[in-house]
């Protein structure tokens, strides 16, 4: 069995064991989310699919990912001013985004659980998460041309 197939095997089971029906266009999206490295939106989402279902609609989607985020299995990343984008990685981990393009790029660093300790005894705050953006310019805008 591929990585794919135990990912996609362990959040059908998931999804049934939380009560919700997998549906062909709820099992589409999910499938599109576990076999992308991008962070799409809603609306790149339904443009990928809408050739395979043409009565499928955009309100379909975003029903669909509101009810995969409800279950963890999708995570719903909001960047400022600019469209949410959608993550089937729920594990904990980083971003890096393109100011000119949007483009989202995971990073792996060990987590910084010291800062979520620091803020808590600084503040007194109970502290339920945190996340890290990093901001600049991908190769793309950069302009960078491979060298053969």
């Amino acid at each position: 069995m591929t990585v794919y197939e135990k990912r996609e095997s362990k959040a059908l089971d998931l999804l049934e064991e939380s009560g919700v029906r997998s549906t062909p266009q709820r099992h589409a999206v999910l499938d599109y989310l576990l076999n992308t490295r991008v962070h799409p939106t809603a609306e790149e989402i339904y443009r990928e699919l809408e050739e395979k279902f043409p009565h499928m609609s955009l309100t379909t989607v975003y029903n669909n990912l509101r009810v995969l985020r409800e279950v963890g299995l999708v995570r719903e990343l909001a960047f400022g001013n600019l469209s949410s984008r959608f993550d089937s990685n729920t594990t904990d981990h980083y971003h890096i985004i393109c100011d000119e393009c949007g483009k989202v790029v995971d990073f792996n660093y060990p987590i910084l659980n010291e800062v979520e300790s620091l803020a808590r005894q600084l503040t007194r705050f109970e502290v339920s998460y945190h996340r890290m953006e990093v901001y600049g310019k991908c190769e793309g805008c950069q302009g960078y041309r491979k060298v053969q």
